[in-house]
């Protein structure tokens, strides 16, 4: 909702715009490989993935999948703002045939993440088998968001990119 409220002030403005701009040119109608956006895409997943897993580290760290998430969620209710206001029908395709779809399943999956480090941060210990168990869930967590990311790449493919750019 904040993305959505505040994206008539300016600087906001500009600044999903921006995220939008980019949304379109370097994922929708690139002329770029799709198992390379694929790969991006999943590799800055992974990274956010990290950083709200790491909320489970200790509970002062517990603001990171917080600021994450609120960070996602105002960019994503500024981005279908921009999508349906500025680019009208075409934006509207993109974000219900490819943005939402795929940033709500992404959702979901950092906020199982989140509901996992809230529950791990007051007893976590750095033995192995809490490290172990961290590592376990990030490579589970990871292998969802990877086959989120899959869909998408399949989605470009179908919808928006040439076959030719399959390889």
């Amino acid at each position: 909702m904040c993305g959505i409220v505040f994206i008539k002030t300016p600087a906001f403005y500009e600044y999903h715009l921006k995220i939008c701009d980019r949304f379109l040119d370097r994922v929708c109608y690139s002329d770029r490989n799709v198992f390379v956006i694929f790969l991006e895409r999943t590799a800055g997943n992974a990274l956010l993935l990290f950083l709200v897993l790491a909320g489970g580290l200790h509970p002062a760290c517990l603001p990171l999948p917080v600021v994450t998430l609120l960070y996602r969620f105002y960019t994503f209710g500024g981005t279908l703002a921009i999508l349906f206001s500025v680019y009208a029908v075409p934006g509207a395709v993109v974000a219900l045939a490819l943005y939402l779809p795929i940033h709500l399943l992404v959702d979901v999956v950092f906020l199982l993440a989140a509901g996992i480090s809230f529950s791990r941060a007051f007893f976590f210990s750095f033995c192995e088998s809490d490290l172990k168990e961290l590592l376990i869930d990030f490579l589970a967590l990871f292998c969802l968001i990877a086959l989120i990311c899959l869909l998408e790449m399949i989605l470009l493919l179908a919808l928006f990119h040439p076959l030719g750019n399959l390889l």
